[in-house]
């Protein structure tokens, strides 16, 4: 019996595909472990609404981000519960949609023009997703910030 070959997915298939929610926060921290033990220099960290990125982040700039952005999260999603961060694999993670707080619409639940991540961390490098706004003031300060030289 031929087994078929598959390639991996392109990154609109990937974004398109299944994800788990982090409930709780302490599953949030066991993901962020994980992707800080992965930092190797082959993820890509990308704000939509800005131009995705051409290259992938070292492991300073990944660990850098992990920090940023679960106090961003923590501080503007002021819940007992964590569920607007999705991953395709908890425990070989390789895909990372996260949602802003200030911008959830209907992420949790069925839509079929659902809003889309504030950021996303990949193995597979971005494409532009055609943002219907510009990212926002604030969060585009605050993502320069991040990455200033």
């Amino acid at each position: 019996m031929e087994t078929e070959k598959t390639e991996d997915p392109d990154f609109r298939t990937a974004f398109k595909g299944t994800f788990l929610g982090m409930l709780r926060w302490h599953q949030l921290d066991q993901l962020w472990e994980r992707l800080r033990e992965q930092a190797d220099g082959e993820w890509y960290l990308y704000a939509i609404g800005s131009a995705p990125p051409d290259e992938p982040v070292d492991r300073e700039a990944m660990h850098r981000f992990i920090e940023e952005i679960d106090i961003l999260l923590r501080k503007e999603h002021d819940e007992d519960y964590c569920g607007i961060v999705y991953v395709d694999d908890p425990a070989m993670p390789r895909f990372v949609k996260i949602f802003d707080p200030n911008n959830l619409g209907v992420s949790c639940g069925y839509s079929d023009n659902p809003p889309l991540p504030g950021w996303i961390l990949s193995r597979l490098k971005p494409v532009d997703l055609q943002a219907p706004m510009p990212l926002p003031a604030n969060r585009r300060r605050w993502w320069q910030r991040l990455f200033a030289s």
